[in-house]
């Protein structure tokens, strides 16, 4: 059980050894950056305003009291207050001050499906809105890859000027020796060990941008960035592809769809409403009128029944409200448009970059088969003192300088097929 507990272990390790994929830099960057707090933020905050649009369904319970004092109010004609006063009923009329305190009650029953229509418009935002958050989300990626290719592009640089090294170190040691047995002079063995130094100084100043940029990515991950992993060359996305894959596209979905929802809302407007509704006082006077003018008592009173409203103001604004929504259609697809269009036209040029690259790596493989055979007759002909260093130094840094514009091809090319992949968004195998 510890042999496989120690097998893992080695495994593990090797793998973190080996670095982060620019898939798990990408995962990790969308996972770090602040943005990412924003869905739940307009999930919770779309339930809030459903559920509070839902509510439009319960009864509206109001409260009020108020006191009042009247100029004049309604009073018994002058000869029916004589010929009741001479039967002995004391008429004393209605006093100007009044009071009451009640409470209304309206039940919605039918709203011409405004509260549903307001919960889809509510639904539509929030989904306007995490599309947003998506398109924001989504240029994460692309910063990780050029952050990520600069940091693979150093590493190869890096590893070129160590095999640079190498290679001087040896002719350095050859020189060193025909120095000793007199056929080189020293000058000529002075001259590479301060071409290697230099290079070695190249290294240096390579490693430093080197950590600069790995830390800058770790920061941007929120993870320990310790490496990265060339990816395995594959073959670009299927020109043409298109961009139906790019979250921009589900954000002027979105944005048609809350269009939709809003002319919905508008044909509400025009609908009728029915409700019912309870009304009750306690105070002075009451609905009994006459029986207030002969006594000046508090009583309960109330009312219930049932109202129809139907307002057609909103057909003032019909037409043009219903124009401005077409117009804001209009003004996301021609977003679309122009969307499409530009995407497609970086297609083509990342397109015809890849293909470029391609060319220059196979010609580039040439060239280094070259200039390594011109390397190896050159240090062969300084054994036999036919060339000086120079001459080989030379021959040494075109070989060199040809496998790091190899390497740069082959890390662009790299680059641009997965830059290729963010404009198309494109899945495996598409």
């Amino acid at each position: 059980m510890k042999q496989i507990i120690l097998v893992f272990a080695i495994a593990a390790t090797s793998i973190s050894a080996q670095g982060q994929t620019l898939e798990e830099c990408q995962q990790a960057a969308e996972r770090n950056y602040p943005l990412i707090r924003q869905y739940d933020l307009i999930e919770k905050t779309t339930g809030l305003t459903v559920a509070n649009a839902q509510k439009g369904w319960l009864p509206q319970v109001s409260a009020s009291a108020q006191a009042t004092y009247q100029s004049d109010v309604m009073s018994w004609p002058d000869q029916m207050k004589t010929m009741l006063s001479g039967l002995g009923v004391s008429l004393k009329g209605l006093k100007k001050d009044q009071y009451r305190v009640g409470i209304d009650v309206q039940q919605t029953v039918f709203d011409g499906f405004a509260i549903k229509n307001q919960k889809e418009i509510v639904r539509r935002q929030g989904e306007v809105q995490t599309a947003q958050t998506a398109v924001d989300l989504y240029a994460v990626r692309k910063r990780v890859n050029e952050i990520y290719f600069a940091l693979l592009m150093l590493d190869e640089q890096i590893q070129l000027n160590r095999d640079l090294q190498e290679q001087l170190a040896g002719n350095e040691r050859k020189l060193e020796s025909m120095v000793r047995g007199g056929t080189a002079a020293e000058s000529d063995w002075q001259s590479v060990k301060a071409e290697r130094l230099n290079v070695v100084q190249q290294t240096t100043n390579l490693e430093s941008q080197k950590r600069m940029l790995q830390s800058l990515l770790s920061a941007f991950c929120g993870i320990e960035v310790k490496g990265v992993r060339k990816p395995a060359l594959q073959s670009a996305p299927v020109e043409g592809s298109g961009a139906a894959f790019r979250p921009e596209m589900r954000l002027f979905d979105s944005q048609l769809r809350l269009a939709d929802a809003q002319e919905q809302a508008l044909n509400s407007a025009l609908m009728p409403r029915f409700g019912v509704f309870a009304q009750g006082y306690y105070g002075y006077p009451g609905y009994n009128m006459f029986e207030d003018m002969m006594s000046h008592n508090w009583r309960l009173n109330g009312m219930i029944g049932a109202r129809l409203t139907w307002n057609i103001g909103a057909l003032y604004t019909r037409k043009n409200d219903k124009a401005r929504l077409n117009n804001q259609r209009s003004m996301v697809n021609v977003r679309r448009d122009v969307f499409l269009f530009n995407n497609r036209l970086e297609q083509i040029e990342q397109n015809e970059n890849i293909a470029r690259y391609r060319q220059l790596m196979a010609s580039g493989d040439e060239i280094i088969a070259l200039r390594s055979a011109v390397r190896k007759s050159a240090e062969s002909k300084l054994t036999h003192g036919i060339i000086d260093v120079n001459d080989l130094v030379r021959e040494i840094n075109q070989e060199n300088a040809a496998k790091v514009q190899r390497t740069m091809h082959e890390i662009e090319m790299l680059k641009g097929i997965y830059d290729l992949k963010y404009i198309s968004n494109a899945p495996s195998g598409q």
